[in-house]
């Protein structure tokens, strides 16, 4: 698509996230500065660069574009992955009681979407909140097993090295044992 279109900032977008998903942090950046460029005020753009900067090591420079992208599309179907990035990006900035607010208030507005479920046990361990950390960690293995083992007992591609050691900190100080 891009080949097609190099000048489409959606197309452009979506190769960011694709490289992101790879770990191609670097690459992933200059799709999305590229997009930015054609289209300033993409919502995709925006989405796709907090996605970027949340997991390439700039957790708080990725918390601003999530507002921005938030101010783009409020309305946006997806939403629910992009508010799950602000209980990662709180926690990567290791501001562990923002984490947990931010994920309860995903859990809340979407309480099918699995994802937030494995960021509150994290989240409560390292505050220290252990006791809820047990029970969110117990509630995050029951609604999603195979979600659970395939994001915290093996480190996905696009999550660093370093972070992936932080969340699974956070996991052990709520109890787990993997």
């Amino acid at each position: 698509m891009v080949a097609l279109a190099g000048n489409n900032a959606e197309a452009r977008s979506w190769l960011a996230v694709a490289l992101l998903s790879s770990g191609d942090y670097e690459g992933a950046l200059a799709e999305v500065e590229r997009a930015l460029e054609i289209s300033p005020n993409s919502a995709s753009a925006h989405a796709g660069l907090e996605a970027v900067l949340i997991y390439s090591g700039r957790p708080k420079e990725g918390l601003a574009e999530i507002q921005r992208y938030l101010r783009l599309d409020p309305r946006d179907p997806a939403a629910a992955v992009y508010l799950l990035q602000v209980a990662v990006g709180h926690y990567f900035c290791r501001d562990y009681e923002a984490a947990v607010e931010a994920a309860k208030r995903v859990i809340r507005s979407y309480p099918d979407f699995p994802l937030p479920y494995r960021w509150l046990p994290a989240a409560l361990g390292q505050a220290g909140r252990i006791d809820e950390a047990r029970e969110a960690l117990e509630k995050a293995v029951a609604i999603a097993p195979a979600m659970f083992d395939m994001y915290v007992r093996r480190r996905a591609p696009w999550h660093r090295p370093d972070d992936y050691s932080l969340t699974l900190d956070g996991m052990r100080k709520a109890g787990w044992d993997g």
